[in-house]
């Protein structure tokens, strides 16, 4: 069996951050059963653009492999009857919705335990349940810089920038999940289940970490850093190399060591001026000038070979199609595949959690409603005329 063959979730879920906490529940065997609106037309990740016609969308594709569709408006009197009956059958009520919506939608704990006292509600939600910005939408943009995280990336001397990916949304998937499990251990131990209150904004602030620390304990005032530089180790960034960028990283005394003898300069790690980190941070530009003095002789390629013969950490700057084509991708098993009526075979990036045997077969992202049939039959066991009823209520939407 998969690891979570025997886990059913229940998905109020859009967009990126909560389909993409699912899709990694849905990758270890979950039964994930994603609601979708059919008076909005689903989930509105089915239309972004570019790769994008009809209701598929490659971005679609990206984060709901392995799941199912029913087509349902929960808002309706007989789709709450149905959405009840679909918690009777399931471990947890998924979502990621404005932290006011579960309220309305009543899939907090309070509204569902009558139907399943051991059910776990878990809401993902830009600014969590409670607290003055409760009724906000949150979008990853919005959250990095409102977490700080903008102050941190780019150049000091240019504008503030975000990461190139949604790694809020992400994060915030990533932590929705670890929740979502949590509560379901503690629900099947003690037979309560409980509410999950999780928010983007409380995900990006815990990824501050230690320069949080550092500034609620010492008042240290974060930094940007030219080169992407560490805030406290050196040598630590990106050099410039003979045809183009690499990244060094001496986390530790031994690598800087090793790294003087590489690039053919073993007094340096003698030089009073670079002989510890300290004394290197407080050096920082005559190092970063030496080494790419060095380093400006030979390719990227050369110079990682040799730093790789003696274990110091580094890695080329790879661009998007160079880093998905690395022979490391190739043996990790990262690329997956599924096959598409409308593009045919789609090729993606795996999901990273590994629990015993990786998972080698995968489905295409579900189309809205694929799956409504058949989970009315065979999972609630609603019969022909129950179905019709509610199909002529409008429960289900036009098919």
């Amino acid at each position: 069996m998969s690891p979570l063959e025997d886990v059913r979730v229940i998905a109020l879920e859009q967009y990126g951050a909560g389909p993409f906490g699912s899709l990694h529940l849905a990758s270890l065997g979950a039964d994930v059963i994603k609601i979708e609106d059919p008076s909005a037309g689903g989930d509105v990740g089915r239309y972004v653009p570019p790769y994008a016609a009809g209701e598929d969308s490659l971005f679609f594709e990206t984060f709901n492999r392995n799941k199912r569709s029913v087509s349902l408006n929960v808002r309706h009197p007989d789709g709450r009857t149905v959405l009840e009956d679909l918690v009777r059958h399931a471990d947890a009520v998924y979502s990621n919705l404005r932290g006011d919506v579960p309220a309305k939608l009543g899939i907090r704990y309070d509204d569902l335990k009558h139907v399943n006292p051991k059910i776990v509600c878990c809401s993902l939600t830009g600014f969590g349940m409670t607290g003055p910005r409760a009724d906000e939408p949150g979008y990853d943009y919005v959250l990095q810089g409102l977490a700080g995280w903008m102050t941190l990336a780019g150049d000091p001397a240019g504008p503030p920038e975000k990461t190139g990916l949604s790694l809020v949304d992400y994060s915030g998937g990533f932590v929705a999940a670890i929740s979502l499990l949590a509560g379901i251990h503690a629900a099947r131990r003690d037979g309560v289940g409980m509410d999950c209150d999780v928010s983007l904004y409380d995900t990006a602030l815990s990824l501050l970490t230690y320069p949080a620390t550092w500034h609620l304990t010492e008042r240290y005032e974060p930094a940007r850093t030219r080169r992407s530089a560490h805030p406290s180790l050196v040598p630590f960034q990106v050099f410039t190399a003979k045809d183009g960028w690499l990244v060094i990283a001496c986390a530790k005394e031994k690598f800087w060591r090793r790294l003087t003898e590489v690039v053919g300069r073993p007094e340096l790690a003698t030089d009073a001026r670079f002989r510890t980190f300290t004394a290197r941070r407080e050096n920082h530009q005559a190092v970063q000038d030496i080494l790419d003095e060095v380093l400006s002789s030979r390719t990227v390629a050369e110079w990682v070979d040799a730093l790789r013969a003696a274990s110091v950490p580094c890695g080329p700057v790879n661009d998007v199609a160079q880093a998905l084509r690395e022979e490391h991708t190739e043996a990790r098993g990262l690329i997956v595949s599924t096959e598409h009526p409308r593009f045919g075979t789609v090729r993606q990036v795996d999901s990273p959690v590994r629990v015993g045997e990786p998972v080698t077969r995968h489905r295409r992202a579900p189309f809205r409603g694929e799956h409504t049939d058949t989970v009315l039959r065979e999972l609630l066991g609603y019969d022909e005329e129950t179905i019709r009823q509610f199909a002529d209520a409008g429960v289900f939407g036009a098919t």
